[in-house]
């Protein structure tokens, strides 16, 4: 084995919901290699979604051999590997076969909704979890494994199943070690906030066996070494992927922030070494926690719509053939002419929690054309992740500085400008857009000191390009009137007898 200063990259595993990949970093926080491979996405029913936790496992192996080969390397120049990866999707398995004894529930599974409704109103455990009761999180779907695999409740009771999220069944594939990380832990709404462990009376009030819980673990430390494929190279961190993101972004500090852009969008925020409970809409979770360092919690808000309109304008309108050309549209008018988008297609997420809203276009007059509504399909992001800043603000007392971004959508000019317009602080997108990989290799490395400190981090981060607010206020104060007045008008839409056909 030669030493560790020869061993020059840091691999990271991005288990995602639709895809794996592995990606090879070098010191500067370069990208070496890169590997990706595509899983069956499982409907038994309308409203569930599951994975085969088997065919993840074997194609995280296929794309750490892929992206190792491409790279011309083998495991020896490996320093260390580390794990981000979809969030609360749920695994129980057989501790002595390894074998899951169901198929994987996914985070957008909605099977749990009538259970999260007997466990109580939505804020029962909110005080020491952060999380309002929903089929979102992972504990409910534990829980409705136990009630429905045959004997399984007995089988956790006697120890002999292990639950895990997908960071701890890939670190127990991979090492054999029964451990999960705090931000995946944060998200199952078994933990306790404070502590950093269990807690019993969410534990109990769910329905979960103490037994088959994991070690909770700090987000960069030594899990374990890896055998078979990856043989000795330590796994060194795990993050959920938009706590990885949020670390990959390097926002180290108290108010700094990322927003990532994709179908929908997911806004975190740094708010230090102190949880804070959201009066506002917004999850409290952990933001990383980096070896005996105290953990760094955060806020996170969540849009349900965002890259998802432009591609309805597309799909559904026809009236653009691809998605970078609703910049292009928009760009042929001065203004949204007095038209606002809300696209509440599934309700409103944060702030509102309304699923009773659906969308609307307010605003129209005669004078409106395809390149007016295109703006405002554009300005409904912006306006949108004002509305979750604004409600960060008020919950943290920590005002955003700048709003570090990322993602598929950052590639609109337009869009960026206007961000930095309505929020009224930059907005900067860094060099190496894949920020969640990023985040994982920096925790794996940081760990096993491939980097010295959080610092050296910060010396990687590269802007590629950055949007200066110049909008007048008296202008950004009347959109945004405007825009909360048509979100008034998307409420209440849904009657009672709308769910009878």
């Amino acid at each position: 084995m030669s030493s560790n200063s020869a061993k020059s990259f840091v691999a990271a595993i991005d288990q995602g919901t639709t895809s794996s990949r592995c990606i090879v970093f070098d010191h500067g926080g370069g990208i070496v290699s890169v590997a990706q491979k595509e899983h069956r996405q499982i409907f038994p029913k309308p409203g569930w979604v599951e994975h085969d936790a088997e065919e993840i496992w074997a194609n995280v192996l296929d794309v750490v051999h892929g992206a190792l080969q491409k790279a011309s390397l083998t495991v020896h120049d490996l320093a260390a590997v580390g794990i981000t990866n979809q969030r609360e999707t749920t695994v129980v398995w057989d501790k002595a076969t390894g074998v899951p004894v169901h198929n994987a529930i996914v985070w957008q599974d909605t099977r749990t909704d009538q259970l999260v409704k007997e466990l109580g109103e939505q804020n029962r455990f909110r005080d020491k979890c952060g999380l309002p009761l929903a089929t979102y999180f992972s504990g409910p779907k534990v829980r409705w494994l136990l009630d429905h695999v045959d004997g399984l409740r007995e089988r956790a009771e006697r120890g002999e199943v292990l639950f895990g999220t997908i960071d701890t069944w890939l670190i127990w594939k991979l090492t054999g070690r029964h451990v999960t990380d705090v931000t995946n832990a944060s998200r199952t709404m078994l933990m306790n906030l404070q502590t950093l462990d269990w807690d019993d009376e969410l534990v109990d009030a769910i329905g979960v066996p103490r037994a088959m819980l994991p070690e909770i673990r700090s987000s960069a430390e030594v899990y374990g070494h890896a055998t078979g494929t990856l043989e000795g190279v330590p796994v060194a961190s795990a993050l959920g992927d938009q706590q990885a993101a949020l670390f990959g972004q390097t926002c180290y500090a108290p108010g700094e922030g990322k927003c990532t852009y994709g179908t929908g969008s997911f806004l975190l925020v740094n708010t230090g070494d102190k949880p804070i409970l959201s009066q506002n809409g917004l999850l409290t979770t952990v933001g990383y926690k980096i070896g005996d360092q105290p953990a760094s919690y955060a806020l996170e808000g969540a849009i349900a719509v965002t890259g998802a309109l432009v591609q309805w304008f597309r799909d559904k309108m026809g009236l653009i053939s691809s998605a970078p050309e609703i910049e292009t549209l928009a760009r042929s008018v001065e203004d949204n002419g007095g038209a606002y988008f809300v696209p509440a297609f599934s309700g409103l997420f944060a702030p509102h929690w309304r699923s009773d809203a659906r969308g609307v276009i307010a605003g129209l007059t005669g004078y409106i054309d395809k390149g007016h509504i295109a703006r405002a399909v554009l300005e409904a992001t912006a306006w949108q992740t004002r509305e979750v800043v604004d409600a960060m603000n008020a919950d943290s007392g920590v005002e955003l500085t700048t709003l570090k971004v990322d993602g598929g959508m950052t590639a609109n000019n337009l869009l960026m400008g206007f961000l930095a317009d309505v929020l009224d602080v930059p907005v900067v997108r860094p060099i190496i857009a894949e920020t969640t990989c990023l985040g994982a290799a920096y925790a794996a490395g940081l760990a096993v000191g491939y980097w010295s400190d959080t610092e050296s981090l910060r010396e990687n981060w590269h802007k590629a390009a950055e949007w200066l607010p110049s909008m007048d206020p008296k202008t950004r104060d009347k959109g945004y009137r405007k825009w909360k007045k048509a979100v008034e008008r998307t409420v209440g839409w849904i009657d009672e007898d709308d769910n009878d056909e």
